[in-house]
């Protein structure tokens, strides 16, 4: 390991002794939905089954569905199937084989294998070792061998017969009534209950044990006597409706989505249209090429695993980035105006374009510094002039507007945090939040806030030190110079077109020390305006900066305020601003943390600034928040969170629309009790489980509406910056 530089600057000031990520090639898993076409939108969907050629079919009470091209369509291609019943169906040695109402056949070996079981009205079958069938209708259970004979045969009533297994561990079958298991042996084949119970549903081998479904969870069968243990109800949902031992992996289907058994003893959850054409689960079969098919009342999904690296994540998500994603310069939403329809996308501005953006052009900073890449290089420079000209379009100087829009296509006309009234208000008294331009050709939105102003000073101050062109750095400095001087000029406050200060751009002592001492703002606003003054006299050397801020420290006691451990924050009754944590406040503090400890006048403020950022992470641990820990990182640490920080950019979802998710009646999870954070569970869930969201977004577990896909710099970010602090290795084979 490499010993730590410490220098003062950002580019340098990396922590080479964080634990460093070994990037190796895991499996990536994503959903390719194929939903009914419309010829078969009223179909009932009953099975789901691929074989050794790759092909997917899926069954149907009106014949045999194809999936392609993102839909499930009539199969034409055997033509004698078109003219036949197919009841049920099913693979042996991959091949796929039909029950009718008169045989038991396949397509393959040459279409030799078929034997007709001469019975009434069959409904399930199963084939075991050489070509064995078991055959059951309501009444009757046969045993056929593979030249069509009868080897065994009973009658049986009331067995309101579910499915039926084939058990290679034991060479028999097992039969699943709605109140029994059944096992019928190959080579002695008699009628044997193993198990009786109620409102069973599904079943399979897994191991030595047979696992069975019912309405309320999951029943296991072990060893060899068949012995019933406790109904398991801890479960991300217990109304089972299908079970599947698929590579030595159990899969569960259930009325709310599928859920995977992993090796820890907890569940991988698939759900919601980011997995699923509905939670409606028919069935689960092995697909092709490692993946896995789940039939659903509407649909089928194909969940594919496939091996990439987090940088070969990182390139996809660039891609998409670029293609979808940037609007005049600024990353942005794509906004659907059908809801989980990409060809219905459309851009709008939002209330935090330079934000946003900010994060997106850090990302591709911090990708160049690693790469030296000239695509990473133009696409930092295209952010930057978009960022450059929030500050040029207002007529006052240094005060960056919220976002810009060709007049008459501005969209967002609220201002963030505010309600529907306050904006009535807002406008009736002081005119329209979208400010007409000098050119009479654009308007620019003004009432900004202070994450804006702090997503510029952070991406400057990186951008003056990155950079490789001196020109752009010294542009970048100018912003910071020109923001800073706006907010000292207007004594501590950005001071919008009506000579008011904007409702969150205060930093003035009156403002910020009226708040008690565990109250966030008070800790938040007194870092920002600290780190601003450091950043602005680290690269002017202009001394009013360092004197404006131990002017701040001396008399209005801001170094106290910022030095306050974050376990000092709480709820504060009466307190608006303190009635629970601030996630977005999180988001500016961390954004602002390498300047605030790296820039620091001192050795001895630098020590304190660092303790302080500590007792922030330490409390922000549990999100496993990989862009918290990375520029935790670049501010000295010495130890993160690394494996987590992996493992929250390996669950990140390739799907980036906001789909609909509800994780509110999972009972697998372990809630806490109601707290000032808003933690529901004892562990933050994978990010492909819960809704999707910004990283001032923590804890947010069900929500969304399908109605836009967000910009991928939510990934890219942390990922460069892991790679940029040596806490993320370059892809390894």
């Amino acid at each position: 390991m490499k010993k730590l530089i410490v220098v003062t600057c950002l580019i340098v000031s990396v922590n080479l002794n964080a634990q460093e990520y070994l990037d190796v090639p895991f499996l990536q898993d994503f959903a390719e939905k194929f939903e009914l076409n419309e010829a078969n939108k009223n179909v009932t969907v009953l099975q789901v089954r691929s074989d050794r050629n790759l092909a997917i079919k899926v069954l149907s009470n009106e014949g045999v569905l194809n999936a392609f091209e993102k839909e499930l369509s009539s199969d034409l291609q055997y033509r004698p199937l078109t003219d036949m019943n197919i009841v049920a169906f099913d693979t042996y040695k991959k091949q796929f084989v039909y029950l009718t109402e008169n045989s038991v056949l396949s397509n393959a070996w040459g279409g030799t294998f078929e034997v007709e079981h001469g019975m009434q009205s069959p409904s399930h079958f199963a084939i075991g070792s050489d070509f064995t069938s078991l055959v059951a209708s309501s009444k009757t259970i046969k045993l056929i061998d593979k030249e069509g004979k009868t080897i065994w045969e009973t009658q049986q009533t009331g067995l309101n017969l579910t499915s039926i297994v084939y058990d290679e561990n034991q060479n028999r079958f097992l039969i699943l009534g709605k109140g029994a298991v059944y096992a019928v042996s190959i080579t002695n084949p008699k009628w044997n209950k193993i198990y009786t119970g109620s409102s069973l549903t599904a079943l399979a081998v897994f191991k030595n044990d047979v696992m069975v479904g019912t309405e309320n969870g999951i029943i296991t069968l072990s060893g060899t006597a068949a012995t019933p243990g406790d109904i398991n109800e801890k479960l991300p949902w217990t109304e089972i409706t299908t079970i599947k031992n698929i590579n030595n992996s159990l899969w569960f289907g259930s009325t709310k989505g599928a859920f995977k058994l992993r090796e820890d003893g907890k569940y991988d959850y698939y759900a919601s249209k980011r997995w699923l054409v509905d939670d409606e689960v028919i069935d689960i079969a092995e697909g092709p090429e490692n993946s896995v098919l789940i039939a659903t009342k509407s649909g089928m999904s194909q969940i594919k695993f496939v091996s990439m690296t987090l940088a070969d994540k990182a390139a996809y998500f660039q891609k998409i980035q670029r293609l979808r994603h940037i609007r005049y310069g600024f990353t942005a939403n794509l906004s659907l105006k059908i809801p989980g329809d990409l060809t219905s996308g459309y851009y709008k501005d939002t209330d935090n374009d330079g934000l946003w953006t900010s994060m997106y052009l850090a990302g591709e900073l911090y990708r160049y510094a690693v790469t030296k890449d000239e695509d990473a290089k133009q696409n930092a420079y295209e952010a930057f002039e978009a960022m450059e000209r929030l500050t040029a379009l207002p007529p006052m100087s240094g005060f960056p507007a919220r976002s810009f829009e060709r007049d008459g296509y501005e969209v967002g006309l609220h201002a963030n945090g505010f309600s529907e009234e306050w904006y009535k208000k807002h406008v009736a008294e002081n005119g329209r939040i979208w400010q007409l331009a000098d050119d009479k050709k654009w308007r620019w939105k003004s009432t900004t806030s202070s994450d804006e102003t702090c997503g510029h000073f952070y991406v400057h101050a990186l951008f003056a030190e990155l950079a490789p062109d001196e020109e752009w750095k010294d542009r970048a400095i100018h912003q910071i110079k020109i923001q800073m001087d706006h907010i000292m000029d207007n004594n501590w406050y950005l001071v919008d077109w009506n000579g008011e200060p904007t409702a969150w751009g205060k930093w003035n002592p009156k403002y910020v020390n009226s708040f008690p001492t565990n109250v966030g703002d008070r800790r938040l606003n007194s870092t920002l305006i600290l780190s601003f003054l450091q950043t602005t006299y680290h690269f002017t050397k202009d001394e009013k900066y360092k004197k404006a801020a131990l002017k701040l420290i001396k008399r209005y006691g801001y170094d106290e305020n910022a030095n306050r451990p974050a376990t000092t924050i709480g709820y504060v009754e009466g307190e608006d601003l303190s009635d629970r944590w601030n996630h977005s406040d999180d988001e500016m503090y961390f954004l602002t943390i390498p300047s605030f400890v790296n820039y620091s006048f001192t050795e001895e403020q630098r020590a304190k600034h660092f303790e302080t950022v500590k007792s922030h992470w330490e409390v922000e641990r549990s999100e496993k928040n990989p862009l918290w820990n990375y520029l935790f990182a670049l501010s000295g640490a010495k130890t993160i969170d690394s494996e987590d920080s992996a493992w929250n950019l390996r669950e990140f979802p390739m799907d980036l629309i906001d789909w609909k998710i509800d994780n509110s009646h999972r009972k697998d999870l372990v809630e806490i009790e109601p707290n000032f954070r808003s933690q529901t569970y004892s562990e933050v869930l994978p990010g492909d489980e819960r809704v999707l969201h910004k990283h001032n977004g923590a804890y947010r577990n069900n929500g969304g509406s399908a109605k836009q896909e967000y910009a991928p710099y939510i990934y890219l970010l942390p990922y460069w910056a892991g790679r940029y602090a040596e806490a993320i290795s370059a892809p390894k084979p």
